[in-house]
């Protein structure tokens, strides 16, 4: 594990929230120098810790109506038969995150559709139809009243 400390989280904790900060209110929020917060920004950077800087979408705004999770349980437990299911929910738009979870499943799938009927279309030509599927169970999203996802 990469030793962070308290500044170190404070401004991976800005960044999270607003990636496009510049470098000089994130010293001010975080109470450094803008060349201390630069330095470290930059060496977090380096060593990985902060992977990159994505935009937030406004899902309504770009077409995405429906949001779901599905829990996925597979048929074929084999690396081959995971490895298959991965690599065909990575050429799925539909699949905007694919988690390998413990419990009574194997993976968690957030999905994005433009609406019931897309996704109705993914979930029975795309998901259904993949031989590594046993059962499909979807949680429709009502509303997100945290979401911190960048």
């Amino acid at each position: 594990m990469i030793g962070i400390d308290k500044i170190d989280d404070r401004i991976l904790r800005a960044l999270t929230l607003d990636g496009r900060i510049t470098n000089q209110a994130l010293a001010e929020r975080v109470g450094l120098s803008p060349s201390a917060t630069l330095r470290r920004v930059q060496a977090m950077e380096a060593m990985g810790l902060i992977k990159g800087y994505r935009a937030v979408i406004d899902r309504e705004k770009s077409g995405i109506g429906f949001t779901a999770f599905i829990a996925v349980g597979l048929n074929d437990h084999t690396k081959a038969g995971q490895e298959a299911f991965e690599k065909a929910v990575g050429r799925a738009p539909e699949v905007r995150e694919c988690h390998n979870i413990t419990g009574n499943v194997e993976y968690l799938l957030r999905i994005e559709a433009r609406d019931l009927i897309a996704y109705k279309h993914f979930h029975t030509e795309v998901l259904g139809v993949l031989p590594q599927v046993a059962r499909l169970t979807t949680y429709v999203v009502m509303g997100s009243p945290k979401d911190e996802r960048a």
